[in-house]
Order: C-alpha cells, then structure tokens, then sequence
C-alpha cells in the first residue's frame, strides 16, 4: 500500500505549526510569576486543571475557579507560613491577627490581583515560549549543519511518507505534557463542597481542604466578618463622597451664577491647571473607589502623590500601588515623590505603571514645572528609620534649593528672570522644602508624612501646604480597613498665566463614612521678594474672607492626628 506524500509547503506548515505549538505550550506549562497574597510573598504557577489553588497556610487551602482561560488554572505556594499544625505555636496565632489586615487587601480588591497576576504570567509565557523557539530554530540549523546534504535526502525519504502519523504524535505530547501539570485530580476536586466562610464575597464559592480546617473556621470567619465591615464602611464612604461633592458643585455654580460668572465660563476664561492631591496612602485599597470617584467628579489635570503609598515598602505591597494607579483617569499625568515608608521595589512599580517618578529634576507637566525627589530616609518596620543615601534630610533639601535657583535665575524687580523657574516642590517630608522655600526660588510646596493638614501657609518667601493622610493612618495603627482617623485629598488649581496656585479645596472622609467638601479657598500670598511689586491676591482678600457656600470650612491649622 503506498502513502501519500504531502506537498512541502504543507510539510513546512505542518512543521511550523507543530513547533510552535511544542514552544506555546512550553511558555504556558512553565509560566510562573513572584508576586503576593495578601501579606506574603507567593509563587504564581500555571497548571491544566482550570482551578486556582492556594494554600493560604493557617488560612488553609482555597480552591476556586480559575480566572486564566481554556483549561488554565493557578497554583499558588506562599511563602514563609508553618506547613503544619505542629509548627504553629501561640506567637504565630497571635500574629495572624495582625496578618488579617494584609489578607483584606486581597480581598477588598481581588481583581486587581488577579489582573496584576494574569499579565506577569502572560509575560512570564510570552518570554518562555519565545525562548522555546529560539532554542528550536537554532536546533533546526544546528542539526542540519550536522546531517549534511545525502543524510538529510535519506531521513526525508523515511519521513516524509509518515507525515501525518508525525504530526499526530506531536499532537498528542502537548497535549499530554499540558494536562500533566494539573493540581490535583478532578475527581478529588469535584467532591469538595463549597465553604460557607467566603459567602457574600469575591471567593463565593470557593473550597477549603487541608489539615487546618478547623483553624480555617474559627479565623476564615474573622476574616470575611472583617472584610464585610469594610465593605459596607467603603460603599457608605463612596456614596456619600460623591453626594457632598455634587452638593457643593451645585452651590458653587449657583453662588457664581448669582454673581454673573458662571462657573463654566470662568473656568475656560481663566484655563486653570487642576490638581487632585493625595498622600500617605500605606496600602489602604479601600480608598481605591473613592480616588477614582473623585478623579471623575474632579476631572484633574494632574495627580500628585506625596509618598508613602506602601507600609514597609516590599514587593508584597506592589499590588497596593497597582489598585492606586487604577484610580487614575486615563491620559491624567500621575507625579509621585516617594516617601520614607516606600523603596526602591515601590518606585519600579510605579514606573511600571507610567507614573513620573521624582528624582531630584525638574520635569514639566501639563505646563507646571515641578521639581520634587524621594525621601532621603528610610523606615521600616521592627528596623527603625535609617538614612537611604549619605545625606540628611536638611542636606536633601539643600541640594533641592540648589536646582531650584539654578533654574530661576537672578531675583530682581518683579521676581526671578528666567522663564524656567520652578512652580511646585513635591516632596515628602515637609522640612525637606525649607531651604527652598526660605530662598525664594520655590513659590509653594506639597508635602504629606506628617499625617495631618498643616496650612496652606506662608514660610519664608513661599507658601507650604502639608495634605493630610488619604488612607486615615494614625500613628501605630494599621491602614488597612474602615478609616481610624478623617481621609484627606486636596484639589488646587493653578493659573498659568500668573505662575501661581490660587486656590485650595478640601475633601475630607470621616471615620463615620460621612463626607465633606470645603469651598474653593485663595492661597495666601508668598512674602515678596525685596524690590519685588506684590500681586493682588488672587481669588479673595489676603485674610482669608470668604464667599457664600454650604457645609464646613477647612481652617489652615493642622488637622488629623
């Protein structure tokens, strides 16, 4: 009986797409990710069994479905958690308690977990499988250089009639190699019910396996009591938020409208660049919707982050930075100076995340011209605070004069000369700013770190504002679930023309999930500079009076803790 003989484009085809599925299959099946869950570090795995498993460790083991497609499911090893019952000792239960904060923000925001997960292993694949095929390629050529022209005319006299019991065999290796990276067997899977701890979360219908069932009741249930508290505290914050600010859109309109300048047609007039601020974040994802309410209510030009969006700076926390960058409107500028609780690890995510990451330069946004740079320390938790180059905070912030004056140019009638002088200082710590504002080569300054609201006030011939913590952090309490102490975020709008920033508007989040939103407030002006002409004060008199409007009105004395 003869065989047929396939064409060689078809032969070359079926070459080609044999290979490339022996290498998708290769990145697929080997794809792995180091990521976190919640507090631990954890190894990201792809397997065939359509099933997310996690061994949470006292937690348990969590099996749910899997969010990847097809077939695909994830395996999940965390890190530095006792394997067994015998190893778990009252110290280590007594600090689970502390780890449920951690656990919430996978829970408060799940998706952004999964969506940060999916994409590192689809790279992680991506890279796997275009390694795959170079090695093919370059097998291919080797093995031809190899065989030489009369053996390969001899192997393909062999082969090529079997061509399709070729292709069928490799078929059914990927297809087996795949399916051996399952997790478990289904049939063992199938039989595990559903656990009544995760209903009316985003684990509804998960199951729990494992030694420690009994340590998954008693602190599974802790957990979903908590995050459920979050939630309602979260959905009551949001609602409100959104009501006090149409409230007060509403009123401004009004009080504008009466006074012949509706607030449209002063806004176009004038071309303000708008700001949204916020700091001191410390990984609290349940502000998340709330950042992203107000950036659609606010619609700003720029968003400013005054450093410490992490609690201790590893790479568990990157997750955090990941759900504050899904706040961000699309195409919104996002300028971050890093703080004293962020590293290294933080800045990579946030410039993974296309977000401008101050380091000692001027950069130009929105046609602001921002200078700003990391904190100069460092502190972590259980090591204290240390110095994170070789300068001090006061050093830091002579080397940041220095670059701001240079960029002035020389003072005289009027101001400084040059055109390029910078507009706003970003930093974190308010004492960095001291040596510029006292120059006179800055004109205002943004802060956070000191967890309360501290101005806008004049120091030395600039003006200072500190925001307030957005995450509601006290000192040595946790940042993670209802707010402990008011939530803070600014709005500033700055004029162009004038080179200035002339008015600030206070949202503020309460422990109770009650929200309130100031009217627009004049900045004070700065001291002028000696032989300088003073300009009047842009949007109200130089003490502070104030226009018609609704709710309570922000003072500049500090606030907070």
């Amino acid at each position: 009986m003869s065989r047929s003989t396939p064409s060689p484009w078809l032969r070359w085809t079926l070459a080609g797409v044999a290979a490339a599925l022996v290498c998708l299959a290769f990145g697929i099946t080997t794809a792995r990710a180091d990521l976190s869950l919640g507090p631990h570090e954890a190894t990201y795995a792809v397997t065939a069994d359509d099933e997310l498993v996690a061994d949470l460790g006292p937690l348990g083991t969590v099996v749910t479905d899997s969010p990847l497609p097809l077939t695909l499911g994830i395996r999940i090893t965390v890190h530095e958690i006792p394997a067994d019952l015998a190893a778990v000792d009252a110290a280590s239960f007594d600090a689970l308690a502390g780890d449920l904060d951690g656990y919430l923000q996978f829970f408060d925001s799940p998706q952004q977990t999964v969506r940060t997960v999916a994409w590192a292993l689809f790279w992680d694949a991506a890279r796997g499988a275009g390694a795959a095929a170079l090695v093919v390629v370059a097998a291919g050529f080797g093995l031809r250089a190899l065989l030489g022209a009369a053996r390969r005319r001899e192997l393909a006299r062999v082969l090529v009639p079997r061509t399709w019991e070729i292709t069928g065999v490799v078929l059914v290796v990927v297809l087996v190699a795949a399916t051996a990276t399952a997790s478990s067997p289904p049939e063992e899977r199938a039989t595990l019910p559903a656990s009544a701890v995760f209903e009316g979360t985003a684990l509804e219908g998960a199951r729990i396996t494992g030694r420690l069932a009994g340590v998954i009741d008693t602190y599974s249930g802790q957990l979903v009591e908590t995050y459920q508290a979050n939630e309602v505290f979260y959905a009551g914050a949001r609602e409100n938020l959104l009501e006090a600010w149409d409230a007060r859109a509403a009123a401004q309109e009004a009080a504008e409208s009466a006074q012949g300048t509706p607030a449209t047609e002063d806004a176009e007039a004038t071309d303000y660049v708008t700001f949204l601020v916020v700091a001191d974040l410390h990984c609290n994802t349940g502000m998340t919707p709330l950042l992203r309410d107000l950036a659609d209510r606010v619609a700003p030009d720029v968003m400013l982050n005054a450093g410490d969006t992490t609690i201790n700076g590893t790479s568990v926390e990157s997750v955090c930075v990941d759900s504050f960058a899904s706040a961000v409107p699309d195409g919104v500028p996002f300028v971050v100076a890093d703080g004293n609780h962020d590293s290294r690890l933080t800045t990579a995510t946030e410039l993974a995340n296309r977000q401008i990451v101050l380091d000692g330069d001027v950069v130009e946004v929105e046609g602001v011209r921002i200078l700003g740079d990391r904190d100069p320390l460092e502190t972590r938790i259980g090591g204290g605070t240390v110095t994170a180059r070789e300068e001090t905070p006061e050093e830091a912030g002579e080397r940041l004069r220095d670059v701001a004056c240079d960029a002035a140019g020389e003072a005289g009638l009027g101001g400084f000369t040059a055109e390029e002088r910078v507009d706003l200082l970003l930093v974190h710590q308010p004492v960095v700013g001291d040596a510029a504002l006292e120059s006179g080569c800055v004109p205002f300054q943004v802060s956070g770190h000191m967890h309360k609201r501290i101005g806008p006030e004049v120091m030395g011939y600039g003006v200072r504002y500190v925001n307030a913590s957005t995450a509601g952090a006290t000192h040595g309490n946790a940042s993670v679930g209802p707010l402990r102490d008011s939530s803070e975020m600014t709005v500033l709008r700055f004029d162009p023309e004038r080179r200035r920033f002339v008015d600030w508007q206070l949202v503020e989040v309460t422990p109770e999930a009650e929200a309130f939103v100031s009217e627009r407030q004049p900045i004070p002006p700065p001291v002028p500079l000696p032989d300088e002409v003073p300009d009047e004060v842009p949007g109200g008199s130089a003490d502070g009076a104030q226009g018609p409007g609704t709710g309570r009105t922000p003072t500049s004395s500090p606030s907070g803790n």
